[in-house]
C-alpha cells in the first residue's frame, strides 16, 4: 500500500514537474500550469464523489491497479501537442489518484493490527511526499539528459512495476467484491450514488466532525504547499533555488513526521486528542510564519519549514485511521472517500481564497492568520472518545 500510494503521488507530481518544459516547447502561458494543477485535483474529486460502484465491483486492490493504469493513460495524452490533450492528461491522472485513499484504507483496515493501526495508516500516507521527492529528484535529470518523452516512458515503466507487484495480493484481498454489480454510466450518475458521500457522513456526527477537522487541517496544508516557495521569493527575497530547498525540507520532514505521529498516536492510545494538539501546533506554525520578517536568518526559516513538515503536513494518516475506526467495516471505503472528498475541497478552496486575499491586499500574513484560525477550529471540532478523554 505504501508503494501504491507512492506511485499515485508520483504520477500526480509529473504534470507540474514537466509543465515548465512543455510550456517552453509549446509556447504556453504560465496560467496553463495552474489549470493543469486544478484539473488534477478535480479528477480526484470526481472519483471520490462518483467512484463507489467501481470500488465495490472491482475490489480495493483491482481499483488501485485500475487507478494507476488510468494515470499511465494520462501520461500518454501529454504526447500530442494539443493543449486540450494535456488538460485531459492531468484530469485522468487525478482520477487515477482517487482510489488511493478509500481503497488503500479499506485494505489496511482489514489487515492492520489494532494496536498499530494509526502508525500503519501514517506509513501509507508517507508515500505521498515520498512520491513527490522521487518525482522531483528523478524526472528533471531524465528530461534534461534524454528529453521529457523518455522521462514519461520511464515513469510508465516504474508504475507498471508497482501494478505487477501487488497482483499476488489481489485474489485474497478482493474476495468481498460484489461480483456482477453493474457500474456503468447509469449507476455512476444515479441519485443514490451521487448522495452516497453525503449520506455516509451525515449518518454519524462523529464521522462528520472528523471529516470537518480534516478540512480545517487541509486549509493550512494546502496553503503551505501552494505558497511557501512564492512567499520565500517575493516576501523574503530568496532565490528560486533557496526557496526550493525550503520546500524540499518541509517535504522530507513530512515523510518522517507522518510515521512519527502515527507511532505516537498508537503509543498514547489517544488519536483524537493528538489530532486536537496537531490542530493547535499547525495553527501556531502558521502564526509564526505570518509574524516573520525578512530580517530573520535563513536557518530560522529552515527550522520553521522543518517543523511545518510535521505540524502542518503529517496529520493525514492519523485522521484517516480514525475515520476508518469510527465507521462500520462495511463502510470503510465509502467513509474514507467521503472524508477525503471533504479534505480535497479544503485543498481547492483554501489556496483560491488565499489568492483572492493576496490579489486584493498584497499581504501574505492575512491568509496565514486564517491558517492559524483553522488550526484552532480543528481543536474544537475533533470529538473525543474514552481513549482520548
Amino acid at each position: 500500500m505504501v508503494a501504491v500510494q507512492m506511485a499515485t503521488a508520483f504520477l500526480s507530481r509529473i504534470p507540474p514537474t514537466i509543465a515548465p518544459i512543455l510550456a517552453a516547447e509549446r509556447g504556453w502561458s504560465d496560467s496553463v500550469v495552474g489549470y493543469l494543477a486544478s484539473l488534477n485535483t478535480l479528477g480526484s474529486i470526481l472519483f471520490l464523489a462518483l467512484g463507489a460502484p467501481y470500488l465495490r465491483a472491482l475490489g480495493s486492490v483491482r481499483a488501485l491497479q485500475a487507478g494507476l493504469m488510468i494515470g499511465i493513460l494520462g501520461l500518454a495524452l501529454f504526447l500530442p501537442s494539443w493543449t486540450i490533450a494535456a488538460c485531459m492528461a492531468s484530469l485522468l491522472i487525478g482520477v487515477g489518484y482517487g482510489p488511493s485513499s478509500p481503497a488503500g484504507n479499506d485494505v489496511l483496515h482489514r489487515t492492520a493490527p489494532h494496536g498499530r493501526r494509526s502508525m500503519i495508516f501514517s506509513i501509507k500516507q508517507a508515500g505521498v511526499p515520498l512520491g513527490g521527492v522521487i518525482a522531483g529528484l528523478a524526472l528533471p535529470p531524465l528530461a534534461a539528459a534524454y528529453g521529457w518523452r523518455v522521462a514519461l516512458l520511464a515513469s510508465a515503466v516504474f508504475v507498471l512495476a508497482i501494478i505487477a507487484s501487488v497482483q499476488p495480493m489481489r485474489e485474497a484481498l478482493d474476495r468481498d467484491r460484489e461480483r456482477g454489480l453493474k457500474f456503468g454510466l447509469g449507476a455512476i450518475l444515479s441519485l443514490s450514488n451521487l448522495v452516497t458521500p453525503i449520506r455516509t457522513l451525515a449518518a454519524s456526527s462523529m464521522l462528520f466532525r472528523l471529516a470537518a477537522a480534516g478540512a480545517c487541517l487541509a486549509i493550512g496544508q494546502g496553503i503551505w504547499f501552494a505558497y511557501l516557495m512564492t512567499y520565500a521569493v517575493s516576501q523574503l527575497g530568496y532565490s528560486l533555488e533557496t526557496a526550493g530547498a525550503l520546500y524540499a525540507l518541509m517535504q522530507a520532514t513530512s515523510v518522517a513526521g507522518r510515521v512519527f505521529l502515527g507511532w505516537l498516536s498508537d503509543h498514547l492510545g489517544a488519536p483524537r486528542l493528538l489530532l486536537r494538539v496537531i490542530g493547535l501546533a499547525s495553527g501556531a506554525t502558521s502564526l509564526t510564519l505570518a509574524l516573520a520578517t525578512p530580517e530573520w536568518s535563513f536557518p530560522i526559516y529552515c527550522v520553521i519549514a522543518a517543523i511545518a513538515g510535521v505540524t502542518v503536513s503529517s496529520w493525514n494518516g492519523v485522521q484517516l485511521s480514525e475515520i476508518a475506526r469510527a465507521c462500520p467495516p462495511s463502510l470503510v471505503r465509502e467513509a474514507s472517500a467521503a472524508a477525503t472528498l471533504v479534505i480535497f475541497l479544503g485543498y481547492v478552496v483554501a489556496p483560491s481564497a488565499f489568492a483572492m486575499v493576496l490579489s486584493f491586499t498584497g499581504r501574505f500574513d492575512l491568509g496565514l492568520f486564517a491558517c492559524a484560525l483553522s488550526g484552532v477550529i480543528c481543536f474544537f471540532i475533533v470529538p473525543l472518545d474514552k481513549r482520548g478523554a
